[in-house]
Order: structure tokens, then C-alpha cells, then sequence
């Protein structure tokens, strides 16, 4: 039975990756902001199948939290087989234009969050000698577009974040994915204008997140397509991609 420690555990892609290693008797560590979504969810688990779940309200931008927290988790684990880094926001591009403050949130949350908890776990799991540690990023970190580069950068300062980590914990025998979904239909993206046929949910992303776990893949890009999307994206000139409202 794995112990799995999930970060932003009642974001829609957590829940659905969590009821997918529920039947194989996992054992649950759930952290979020909610506390009644957090009941529910432990509920939830347990009727389909899991072995235990414990949870606690939790801010990931209380970075002064992170150390004593996350040790005290693995102290009570006895060891974490899987960890799920799911926690973000994506904020209004147009308010953080107009507002430092708005930019550093987001920033904060997006980046900054991630980058200390990665750090914390980085050091337990590096202990372990074993595990994986699965992080959501997404595709529009692969380059600042006009329509959410702050969002964007945020995700493109945790893939670069990443790439460094992935090769220092594999020396200890610890794996690290990457996950980049594309546009996926949440809580988070409601009212967003969204071209329906890119459009995921969150079940399908949450199945290849757990395949790609599985396999010890390193990065996903999930729907599969994205990586292809992102591949036009990346390759246009500069001076026509300035003319363009992506």
C-alpha cells in the first residue's frame, strides 16, 4: 500500500488522481485550504477503498509552515511513496498588469509556494533514498504568452525549478515528474473563453497523471496533443508572435 501526501488536495485534478489510488488501498495525507471540501473528500476516499486518509487545513503561502510541517507528515508516514504538488491559481492577467501587488501574488502562489515546498520534500525524500515527486505545472510555462505571462512565467520558473531537482534526486534514486496539462475544465477556469475541442477534464488528465507515476515517466504533457500544440507555439518567429494575441 503506497502513502501518498497530496498539496492542494481538493483541486479538481487532486481529487480525481485521488480516487483513482483509492481502491488499491492507498493511504491518504491530504493538505488544503478547505476544510469541508477536505471532509468530504476524506469521506469520499474511503468508500472507495482507501486504506486511511488524514488531512489538515493547510496555506501553502505560509512558507514559514513548510519545514516543521512536511517532516512532521513523513515523521507520522514512516515514509511518503507518492507526493502530488496540485495547489494554484490562475489570476486575472489584466489585474496584474495593472498591479505590482496582483503580479507578486501571483507569483507567490504560482512559484514561490512551489519552489519551498520542493525544497522541503527534495531533502525528506532524498533521505528516503526512494519515491516520487509529481508536480503540476502546465503548458503555458513553455513561453510568455500576451493572454497570461505572469501565470505563465510563474509555471516556467517551476519547470526550470524542476529540471535542476529531477537531476540531483535521481543520484539518490528519487523520481521526479513534471505534468503540463493543457486548458482542463475546473473550478479555476469557469467562465474562461476556452476553444471547446482542446478543452480536458479533469478525470482524463488525472488518468495519465497516474500512468505517467506509474511508469516513472519525467514529464507529461497530458492531453497527449498539448506537447505538439506547445511545439507550434514555441517555433513562431518572434516578430510574428508579437502580432499575435495568443
Amino acid at each position: 500500500m503506497r502513502n501518498i501526501l497530496v498539496i492542494g488536495a481538493t483541486s479538481a485534478i487532486a481529487e480525481a488522481v485521488e480516487r483513482l489510488f483509492a481502491p488499491e488501498g492507498a493511504r491518504f495525507y491530504l493538505l488544503a485550504r478547505n476544510q469541508e471540501r477536505l471532509e468530504k473528500n476524506s469521506a469520499d476516499l474511503t468508500v472507495r477503498g482507501a486504506d486511511s486518509v488524514r488531512y489538515e487545513v493547510f496555506d501553502v503561502n505560509d512558507v514559514t509552515e513548510h519545514q516543521n510541517r512536511l517532516e512532521s507528515i513523513a515523521g507520522e508516514l514512516g515514509s511518503i511513496d507518492i507526493v502530488l504538488v496540485a495547489h494554484g491559481t490562475l489570476g486575472d492577467q489584466k489585474h496584474c498588469e495593472s498591479s505590482s501587488d496582483a503580479a507578486l501574488e501571483e507569483w507567490r502562489t504560482n512559484a514561490s509556494s512551489t519552489v519551498s515546498l520542493l525544497t522541503v520534500l527534495a531533502n525528506i525524500f532524498e533521505k528516503q533514498g526512494k519515491g516520487t515527486i509529481a508536480v503540476i505545472g502546465s503548458v503555458a510555462g513553455d513561453r510568455g504568452r500576451p493572454s497570461n505571462y505572469v501565470y505563465g512565467s510563474a509555471k516556467a520558473a517551476v519547470t526550470a525549478f524542476c529540471e535542476g531537482l529531477r537531476a540531483r534526486l535521481h543520484k539518490a534514486g528519487v523520481h521526479l515528474l513534471l505534468i503540463k496539462p493543457g486548458m482542463v475544465e475546473t473550478p479555476m477556469t469557469e467562465g474562461m473563453d476556452m476553444p471547446g475541442p482542446l478543452v480536458s477534464k479533469p478525470e482524463q488528465v488525472a488518468s495519465d497523471i497516474v500512468k505517467a507515476i506509474k511508469a516513472k515517466k519525467e514529464v507529461l504533457y497530458t492531453p497527449w496533443y498539448w506537447r505538439y500544440v506547445m511545439l507550434g507555439i514555441i517555433h513562431i518567429p518572434t516578430f510574428l508572435f508579437k502580432k499575435m494575441s495568443l
